[in-house]
């Protein structure tokens, strides 16, 4: 094993170590290994603090590789919250508004859900790192500014429901006193054209007609939630995904959990995690010279 000419490692990032901190502790341990103050490690690929899952470092000259490694179709767990929304369509952020679910049955969110494959226009969520006049969203949406982001055109090859919508409770006291309408047979909100010879669904706004009259706040542990599996291209941010899926089932959602599970043929099976990882580099014979 040689870090300085190059090596590729999978590691299972942890629960609330940001993709950085990832980066940080593998460059250390293998600095201190190999009696090097200076070695280059870069990531292909940010997770959010909240998600778990594959994250695939690179070190040395292997870090040349990050774009084409960055490409590979990823595969995602991810559980949401319906009836509820955060700022940040996550639990980073408190929730901001509540919506009615008792509409919501199964088949209503297995036929949403297929109206999401294929090519869309996704617009990231505020809370990202998309730069904005070369600062980050998030630091813009942090001070309360405005952020207007470009939609982004992306692919979603698979989406599966796996659990839920499970609980769905049946009102008592504080039901939800807004409307909410049944849109599993209509579009996508504002369709538009002229990417790929024909009309993409571009989602990612507030629109009223997918979220009316927030319901009353309850304990949100009696709102549903459903658990999907999603494979799709880079730059597809799941909890924007989260976000559209609840404005399209009239309900309004956030995630509550996200893991990576694949990267092109990398599965979180084959991936380190940071507890072990300090033993098995202890375990590895290091080449400490260029060649």
């Amino acid at each position: 094993m040689n870090p300085q000419a190059g090596e590729i490692l999978y590691i299972d990032k942890p629960y609330r170590w940001t993709s950085f901190d990832v980066v940080n502790k593998v460059r250390w341990l293998l600095c201190r290994r190999l009696g090097t103050k200076k070695l280059k490690v870069g990531h292909a690929g940010t997770l959010d603090p909240l998600a778990t899952g594959v994250m695939i470092v690179c070190t040395g000259r292997a870090t040349k590789r990050i774009d084409e490694l960055q490409a590979h179709t990823k595969e995602y767990v991810a559980t949401l919250r319906l009836g509820a929304t955060t700022p940040s369509f996550d639990l980073e952020h408190e929730i901001d508004a509540y919506y009615p679910t008792d509409h919501i049955t199964r088949e209503l969110v297995e036929a949403t859900l297929r109206r999401f494959i294929g090519r869309i226009e996704q617009i990231p969520p505020s809370y990202s790192a998309v730069k904005v006049e070369g600062k980050r969203a998030y630091d813009l949406a942090r001070k309360e500014k405005e952020v207007e982001l470009k939609p982004k055109v992306l692919v979603i090859e698979e989406i599966e429901l796996l659990e839920g919508p499970t609980p769905n409770p049946s009102r008592k006291g504080g039901e939800s006193s807004g409307s909410c309408e049944d849109l599993s047979t209509q579009p996508l909100p504002s369709l538009m054209g002229g990417v790929g010879g024909g009309s993409l669904p571009r989602t990612g706004m507030r629109n009223k007609a997918f979220l009316t009259s927030p319901a009353t706040p309850t304990d949100t542990a009696d709102y549903p939630s459903i658990t999907i599996r999603v494979v799709c291209s880079k730059g597809t941010y799941i909890r924007a995904l989260a976000r559209d899926i609840g404005q399209a089932l009239g309900s309004g959602a956030h995630l509550t959990a996200l893991r990576r599970t694949r990267v092109g043929d990398v599965r979180v099976e084959d991936c380190l995690s940071m507890d072990t990882f300090p033993e098995w580099l202890e375990a590895q014979d290091l080449e400490t010279l260029m060649p």
